[in-house]
Order: C-alpha cells, then structure tokens, then sequence
C-alpha cells in the first residue's frame, strides 16, 4: 500500500508562484510514474505533469509547459511542482498521482487559488 501527502498549495496572486511537495511512503513497484492532476470547478481531472522516478523523463500538459516544472528527490521519496507565473485559470485542487502500472494511488488533494 502507498500512501501520499501533499502540502503547499494556497492563495497567490496573478503571476505568482507556488511549489507543491508529495511524499511517497509504502512499498513501490521498481518502476512508476509520479506526477500532478488538478481539478477545477465543473471541470474533470486532468494530468498536469508527470515524472518516470526511473530514469527522470518527464511530460507536461500544453496549457503548463515553460511555467510548471516536476522534479523528484528520490532519497526523500518526494516529487514537486514548482508553478510559475500562476494565472487564475490555474486554480484548482491539484492531486498527487503514483501509478505504478497496475494501481493509482492518489493523494488527499491541496487546494491552490490564483486571484486575479
């Protein structure tokens, strides 16, 4: 069983930014994938980035490339979102996301709100 925490989501204005943390704990397959889901109002859930832990490749969703970056610190078992010139659009309640190609595991969800 995997159990994810996410921490640093908030409030921040236009052009802000934010990084999100998720630490991973629990017994892993050797080979899976970490990243980001957000979910807006009204909205399905959506894959905003991810990272293989193996090797580091990694993949982003259009409306985020050049502003968001995914990064990992496999000693620590965590991964990040660092988010960049944040815009409103970007508000959402964002999930962490382990898939370890037979099971997704997914974290609690933190809340990040870009004011205009």
């Amino acid at each position: 069983q995997v159990h994810l925490v996410e921490s640093g989501g908030g409030l921040v204005q236009a052009g802000g930014s934010l990084r999100l943390s998720c630490a991973a704990s629990g017994r892993t397959a050797s080979n899976y994938a970490m990243g980001w889901y957000r979910q807006a109002p009204g909205k399905e859930r959506e894959s905003v980035a991810a990272i293989w832990w193996s090797g580091g490749a990694t993949h982003y969703a259009d409306s985020v490339k050049g502003r968001f970056t995914i990064s990992r610190d496999i000693a620590r078992n965590t991964v990040y979102l660092q988010m960049n010139s944040l815009q409103p659009e970007d508000t959402a309640i964002y999930f962490c996301n382990l898939d370890d190609l037979t099971v997704n595991y997914w974290g609690q969800g933190t809340r990040v709100t870009v004011s205009s």
